[in-house]
């Protein structure tokens, strides 16, 4: 399947299961990471399809046009030796050594109904939130969480043996302390750019389609770097680590860092915590931060703004919120894509729209003028 498409925002629309959210997974391949629904890659292999997958793009962005591409296969399927990956990621012809090097390139946030619960569910979704705006910043962002993860578990390793090699623990908490401190600094930095932008929304006087969000984040190493250097508090993460060896081992795991932390949402107007708020409250505070993320963004980078996927965003805002999330897209002048089942709910998006109809897998008809 290929589209191509011009600067303006896209809606995809057609019958549930003809493949509109297919086409913004493909989409969102172009970031690190397993794409919006965080499916396993062999998940994403089409039914009677050979081994594998792959997703091509020419895009235009801060780093003028830029050709992507990504794909997998089984590791049945390749070639064994050096640089044998079920993921390979080409930019611009090139082979890249991770999918890391796509954040430079690509800036993509998503929305989708699971997440529509984002604020009532487990801290960990909204960790993985948090990053995922946190990268559009940061693009080296995801590449230090994957290797805090990685010396995590050998610290957890290590903590299992009989009789572990205290030297060599000792380097792992060193690297452990930088990647966490590197980690919780990033995620403060797109917090208070992002709580700039909510912030000025309101200050600018006129009635906004959405609710203001207030955010912070709650996590000990995210608390102190708000008090003391960051070299201080890799200090005292490094001593804690290392003081809590007795306790993690009985745990089986590391029970300090950044991957405890939590974001916190507020409901402005009304004070009420979001986990506390209606299911439709909650919907549009996750809009309401994401537009505002994606104008930072845009702040921050010469004036692009991230690509949007939005999945079945529309199908449960009223026609004025309707009316004031297109009009958001149009001002922002981000490529946002939009999928929908009711074509009738974007009759009022006008022309600064595209819309593309799926039917059974493949595109039927495309107006792009």
């Amino acid at each position: 399947m290929r589209l191509e498409t011009d600067r303006r925002p896209v809606i995809l629309t057609g019958a549930n299961g003809v493949g509109k959210t297919n086409l913004l997974e493909a989409v969102s391949m172009f970031v690190p990471g397993r794409g919006l629904r965080g499916a396993a890659f062999e998940e994403m292999v089409r039914k009677q399809a050979p081994a594998g997958w792959a997703v091509a793009a020419d895009m235009l962005g801060p780093h003028d046009e830029v050709s992507l591409g990504t794909a997998w296969q089984p590791a049945s399927a390749l070639q064994q030796g050096p640089g044998a990956v079920g993921r390979k990621v080409r930019i611009n012809g090139e082979v890249q050594k991770s999918s890391g090097t796509l954040g430079a390139y690509a800036r993509i946030v998503w929305l989708t109904p699971a997440m529509d619960r984002l604020f009532a569910g487990p801290a960990s979704d909204r960790r993985r939130f948090l990053d995922r705006l946190t990268l559009a910043f940061d693009p080296q962002h995801n590449s230090r969480c994957l290797a805090f993860e990685r010396v995590m578990r050998e610290r957890n390793r290590l903590l299992s043996d009989t009789r572990p090699d205290t030297i060599w623990l000792a380097g792992i908490e060193d690297q452990l302390a930088e990647a966490a401190v590197a980690i919780a600094a990033a995620r403060l930095a797109a917090v208070d750019a992002l709580q700039g932008f909510l912030a000025k929304r309101a200050e600018a006087g006129r009635t906004l389609p959405f609710p203001r969000a207030e955010i912070a984040i709650s996590g000990e190493l995210e608390n102190r770097l708000g008090e003391i250097p960051a070299v201080q508090v890799e200090d005292e993460y490094r001593r804690l680590l290392h003081d809590s060896r007795g306790r993690d081992r009985q745990a089986g795991r590391t029970l300090s860092g950044p991957h405890r932390s939590d974001l916190l949402v507020t409901h402005s107007a009304t004070r009420v915590e979001a986990r506390l708020c209606s299911t439709g409250e909650q919907k549009t505070l996750l809009i309401s931060i994401t537009l505002a993320h994606a104008r930072a963004v845009r702040a921050a980078f010469s004036g692009w703004a991230p690509l949007l996927l939005l999945d079945e965003i529309v199908a449960h805002l009223d026609a004025e919120r309707r009316d004031g999330l297109f009009t958001e897209l149009a001002v922002l002048g981000s490529q946002a894509w939009m999928t929908g089942t009711d074509a009738a709910l974007f009759d009022t998006a006008g022309r600064e729209f595209a819309r593309v109809t799926v039917t059974n897998g493949s595109i039927s008809r495309t107006t792009l003028q």
